[in-house]
Parts: structure tokens; C-alpha cells; sequence
């Protein structure tokens, strides 16, 4: 089975962001026809190599819309929803009336714009920056902020800051209800399994780690069914495979039949008979030092092990190292040039992690500019919506 497409994009050719595609011919217009007369909107930098149209299944990759993130952006999407740029807190304990529902666009609010690729850690320093900023200049506004609610208290305390900097109080009940999120449904120890779900291959260990979360009351139905698809996922195969008694556990817990079903869709959909790419290495990751947001750029820590399979795809690409019985060719010219635009659709639907891959390789890779796009974008609910759904086909 193939993982992708690679397509070079010629005039001329048939297109799939055209719903008619259309051919030079007797009696058809010829799209260069149309780039000319409307050149104004095709007025992109010219370059050596045609661009390079990267098509990806989602199916290829099920792991990663279930893992949980520690980038802002990832985050918010994650555990409160993003909805063209739009969050609902009407939900959150206390929440003024003018905050119930924030919008957060890169475009107009420049905290975020600075901040959605950053992960938690650096965001509440960030933050806690800019007040003390404001307190240097208004001696009176003197109040320690060691903590979120230290943050959200200051915020109340100082109507003037609150007119002054209203984006920043806006960032300031984000972060303050990420955190409560975070802290109430055991999402630093949960990820931290997830982790070693998705990267390392000690079945002994994990067995034990999943089991004890499951029995742990404060872990979400949600969070104990997307910890056994991944277990299912990592370990479909393995010949002391515990899923049996894992599904026993979630049954115990009172999770839905609704969600435990969708264990067994995760797998039909995701697993090693459908994929078409290595997903899984079998070899035992290295020992990674447990660090938790140091705020030092590059420094792995434990809750991010995880490399999306696009990032190393998009690797091999520009190396020009993709196997072409995974990725078949499609166009006139040799693979072998260097493409320096790459388009990347996700058919099923990408991610935010995936996003901050494609952000980090524009940054590390010169000459080469990717755009990612997709049918979606995921977080874990909106993925187990989507396995119903077909399933449920």
C-alpha cells in the first residue's frame, strides 16, 4: 500500500485544487491562458524547480491527533477547541461576561502571534514578563506573581493593566484555564505515557503505566480511550498483548460502549495492515532525560518525544530519499532536483503538531518553503468524531 503521492505541478496539467480540471486542447482553454489574464494573483517568486505537491492519508498516521501537545496554539485547540479562531469559555469558573468567548488570531494579536509555537512553560513566563513590566512603571502596582492565579489576581486587582493591556488578560484566563485543565485531569502524567506509547518499545513498562492510569479516577473517559488506541496501535501485534484486559478496565471505569468500539475502529482505520509507511520503529528508543520546559529552544524533554511521520517524510523528500514504492511519482521532470516549494495535503485531516514540524523545517531548511493543508484540522475529540462517523458508515 502506497503512503502518498508526489506530484510536480506543470502548467497544463491536470490539477486536484481545480474541481474541473483542464487540459491545452482543441475546443478547452488552457490554464496559462488563464494565469495571464489573471496574472496578478499568480504573481509568485519564480523558481528552478516546479513545485512539488506532497498528498499524505491521515490513515497513514493515527498517532499523532491522539497525543496531547504543550505548544499554545496545539493547546488551546487541544483542550478548550479553536473554531476559526474563536474559543468558548463560557464554561470556566467565574468567567467575566466580555471573556466568554476570545478570539485568537496570529493576524491582530501579536502575544499570540509570538507565542503559538512556544510551549507552556515559556508562555506563562512571557506573560508574567510583560506584568512586571507594567509594575516597574506603576510602583503602586506592586504584587508578586509566582503563579497563574498570582496572573489572573493581578489582572483583577488593576483595572488599569486590564484597559491598558486587554490582550494580555485575554492570555492570562487562556493559560489560567489550560493550567486548571492540566492539573485536574492528570495531563502531564498522562501525556508522559503517551509518550512512551508513541516512542519507545517496553511493553512491560507501558502495560503497567496504562493499567494504573485507567484505575485512576481523575483520568477523563477521553484520555483513558485515546491511552488504549495507542496502546492498540503501538502493540497490535505483540505476543503478550494485555488490550483484552485493557478494554475489561475501561468497561470497569464506565467509559461508553460508544467509546470503547472506537479502540477496535482506530485500528481498523490506523493499523499495520492499512499503513503504508513505517510508523513504528520496532528498536528501543534511547534513555531521554526527563526535563519539563526549561525554556532552552531544541532541549528534549519527555512530554515531547514525539516526531510526527510528516516531518520525517518532508526530510527525505528535500533529500531526495523517498522510496518510490511509497510515494509514487507523478510529472515530466526528475524527483531528483531539489524542490524548493512543497505543498502537503492531508487527506483525513492534519495537525497543530504537525504544523509546528512544518513551521520548524521552514525555519532550518533555506531555499525550500513548505505550506501544509489539509481536510481538517484535528484535535483528539474531533478525530473520534470522524472514526464514528466512518464507522458508523
Amino acid at each position: 500500500m502506497n503512503a502518498g503521492v508526489l506530484w510536480r505541478l506543470h502548467c497544463c496539467e491536470p490539477t486536484p485544487f481545480l474541481s474541473q480540471p483542464q487540459w491545452c486542447g482543441k475546443g478547452k482553454t488552457c490554464k496559462y491562458q488563464i494565469i495571464t489574464k489573471e496574472y496578478e494573483l499568480f504573481d509568485f517568486r519564480k523558481t528552478e524547480v516546479p513545485p512539488l505537491l506532497l498528498i499524505m492519508d491521515r490513515s497513514d498516521d493515527a498517532i499523532t491527533p491522539l497525543l496531547n501537545q504543550w505548544t499554545y496554539q496545539a493547546m488551546v485547540h487541544e483542550l478548550l477547541g479553536l473554531n476559526n479562531n474563536r474559543i468558548d469559555l463560557s464554561r470556566v469558573p467565574g468567567i467575566s461576561k466580555e471573556l466568554k468567548e476570545v478570539v485568537l488570531s496570529a493576524e491582530n494579536d501579536e502575544f499570540y502571534a509570538n507565542n503559538l509555537y512556544l510551549n507552556f512553560g515559556e508562555i506563562g513566563t512571557n506573560i508574567k514578563n510583560l506584568m512586571e513590566d507594567f509594575q516597574k512603571k506603576k510602583p503602586k502596582a506592586q504584587q508578586k506573581l509566582e503563579s497563574i492565579s498570582d496572573m489572573k489576581a493581578f489582572v483583577d486587582n488593576y483595572p488599569q493593566f486590564k484597559k491598558m493591556s486587554g490582550t494580555v488578560s485575554k492570555h492570562v484566563t487562556v493559560v489560567g484555564e489550560l493550567s486548571r485543565m492540566v492539573s485536574e485531569r492528570h495531563l502531564m502524567e498522562v501525556s508522559e505515557v503517551e509518550q512512551e506509547l508513541a516512542c519507545q518499545n517496553d511493553h512491560s513498562s507501558a502495560s503497567q503505566n496504562v493499567r494504573r492510569l485507567l484505575q485512576n479516577p481523575r483520568v477523563s473517559e477521553l484520555d483513558a480511550v485515546r491511552l488504549v488506541m495507542l496502546y492498540a496501535l503501538r502493540y497490535e501485534r505483540h505476543s503478550s498483548s494485555i488490550l483484552q484486559g485493557l478494554m475489561e478496565e475501561l468497561n470497569r471505569k464506565g467509559v461508553s460502549e460508544r467509546h470503547r468500539r472506537m479502540v477496535t475502529s482506530m485500528v481498523e482505520y490506523g493499523g499495520k495492515s492499512v499503513r503504508g509507511s513505517d510508523l513504528i520503529n520496532p528498536q528501543d528508543a534511547v534513555a531521554i532525560t526527563k526535563q519539563f520546559f526549561k525554556g532552552l529552544k531544541g532541549v528534549e524533554n519527555v512530554y515531547t518525544q514525539h516526531v510526527p511521520l510528516l516531518q520525517e517524510t518532508l526530510d527525505q523528500l528535500i533529500k531526495g530519499r523517498l522510496k518510490d514504492s511509497q510515494f509514487p511519482y507523478l510529472g515530466p521532470s526528475s524527483l531528483r532536483d531539489r524542490p524548493q516549494d512543497i505543498i502537503v495535503f492531508v487527506i483525513g485531516g492534519a495537525t497543530y503538531e504537525e504544523a509546528l514540524a512544518v513551521y520548524n523545517l521552514n525555519r532550518t531548511m533555506p531555499g525550500v518553503r513548505i505550506v501544509l493543508g489539509g481536510t481538517t484540522i484535528h484535535n483528539t475529540k474531533s478525530r473520534l468524531s470522524q472514526i464514528t462517523s466512518r464507522h458508523s458508515h
